[in-house]
């Protein structure tokens, strides 16, 4: 056996004969040992148990000549739908939980430190820096909303300098980079005050559907799955010497947080919102010209690095 020992792979259908058992085995452990040689460890650890899951799964399902030919071709299509502007392989480890998982794997939960979820396909970086109080909506169609809060560190000391980055769909689910003619709106760069604070004017969320006119969304077509995302906004939130946080806020009562078409939501992240009408006093005295407005707080705790 090579390097990572025997284990089980086979399936569990008892009408494949122990011969044929036998010579799937041996096929798995020939590619696995074609990878002794690699120099580094961690790469031989993934190309390894890449192999052994591959094959298990082949081998646990019989998997037949046309539908590896489909999965290839599925494939293919994903590879052609990607573009500067979309990543449509992102978008299939979205909807597939692997995203997420990932994120899982990599943010252990750490006391009381705000929980991470997905990055999404749509955070550009140097983004506009928006001052404290500041509206990054730049024009976007959508329900003005105030999101306040503060950044601080597991003990509760305040992290100020924090770097915090947000980005949103406008009300008609449309991020800035989806169009052509080179918008910017709906994304913007705070840094918290002395005492961890920040404050911004944005949009309230709205659902909207992850791109469905391509591969990702012929699959999930198939399998009578929605392409609606919760509604929610994008925080991405670092300082020195901590965790660089990845997450959402969310809807309390949005009908969509149980069936997130990425599986993004945790319950800590869904917040409440009070929607104002129109004429209601704004905390920082904005004109609103008319317009109803919504806010909420988000008080976020970075984990130590």
């Amino acid at each position: 056996m090579s390097g990572e020992g025997a284990r089980a792979t086979g399936p569990a259908d008892d009408r494949v004969s122990a011969e044929q058992r036998a010579r799937e085995e041996e096929l798995v452990e020939r590619v696995v040992a074609s990878f002794d040689a690699t120099p580094d460890e961690r790469l031989r650890h993934l190309l390894v148990e890449l192999v052994r899951h591959l094959h298990s799964y082949v081998r646990a399902v019989r998997l037949t000549e046309s539908e590896w030919a489909a999965a290839v071709a599925f494939l293919t299509r994903v590879g052609h739908t990607t573009s500067g502007t979309r990543q449509e392989f992102v978008l299939l480890s979205d909807v597939l939980g692997l995203s997420m998982q990932t994120v899982a794997v990599n943010n252990e939960a750490y006391r009381n430190a705000t929980e991470a979820t997905v990055f999404g396909p749509f955070f550009v970086d140097e983004a506009p820096v928006v001052e404290a109080g500041g509206d990054i909506a730049g024009g976007a169609p959508g329900e003005p909303a105030w999101v306040e809060g503060t950044v601080r560190d597991v003990d509760g000391n305040p992290l100020p300098g924090a770097r915090i980055e947000v980005w949103e769909a406008d009300a008609e689910g449309l991020y800035d980079v989806q169009h052509e003619d080179g918008r910017t709106y709906g994304r913007g760069r705070l840094v918290a005050g002395d005492d961890g604070g920040y404050r911004f004017w944005g949009l309230f969320p709205t659902p909207y559907p992850i791109p469905d006119d391509g591969p990702v969304g012929d699959l999930l077509a198939s399998t009578g799955r929605s392409p609606l995302r919760a509604s929610h906004l994008h925080f991405m939130v670092s300082a020195p010497g901590c965790r660089t946080l990845v997450t959402h806020i969310f809807v309390r009562g949005d009908e969509l947080l149980e069936r997130d078409s990425v599986f993004g939501v945790k319950e800590s992240l869904v917040l409440d919102w009070e929607h104002h009408p129109a004429g209601a006093p704004t905390p920082d005295g904005r004109d609103l010209g008319g317009r109803g407005w919504a806010r909420t707080r988000f008080d976020i705790v970075l984990a130590p690095a």
